[in-house]
């Protein structure tokens, strides 16, 4: 009953090379469940509490942002998902639903994207600074959105979908 309002959320970290070595960044993605569609919030290598909220404030936009028209965002218990951006969430009408510790089962979709973009991307490329990861991975997401076939979803283009269920 409540698939369409709901949506999930994970970080997964990518090791870039840079003029400083090799370089850890943490990469925030969003996912329609209902829809499999993907939205990148950010890429970061200090997750703080202030870049939380701004990665907060640019979902929750009233006019475009991804979270528009959805009740509930599951995340996990990761430490970067602080007070300030679960408040923020309640505040704008989005409920986030923490998962039980050691449970990605429970967030299975948004885990599942993550390995997806990390064995088929992230994995498969030598990144040299933060601007070619941005471009790998925001390709991957165009690519997962528009061109990937989805079995879960009957094998279908989640385009296609999208046509479908506007008719």
């Amino acid at each position: 009953a409540h698939w369409n309002t709901m949506a999930a959320t994970d970080f997964f970290t990518v090791e870039v090379w840079s003029w400083r070595g090799l370089v850890t960044h943490y990469v925030l993605a969003f996912m329609d469940l209902s829809t499999r569609k993907v939205c990148l919030g950010g890429i970061t290598t200090n997750p703080n509490t202030v870049w939380m909220m701004q990665m907060a404030k640019n979902v929750t936009d009233v006019f475009d942002g991804f979270l528009l028209n959805k009740r509930f965002l599951i995340m996990d218990r990761d430490t970067k998902y602080c007070e300030a951006f679960r408040h923020l969430l309640s505040t704008s009408g989005i409920e986030p639903v923490r998962l039980p510790p050691r449970s990605p089962n429970l967030n299975a979709y948004m885990e599942r994207f993550v390995k997806s973009i990390k064995s088929e991307c992230t994995d498969r490329l030598v990144l040299i600074g933060e601007r070619s990861l941005y471009r790998a991975v925001d390709q991957y997401i165009d690519f997962y959105n528009g061109e990937r076939f989805h079995q879960g979803m009957d094998n279908q283009l989640l385009t296609k979908l999208e046509m479908s269920t506007d008719d």
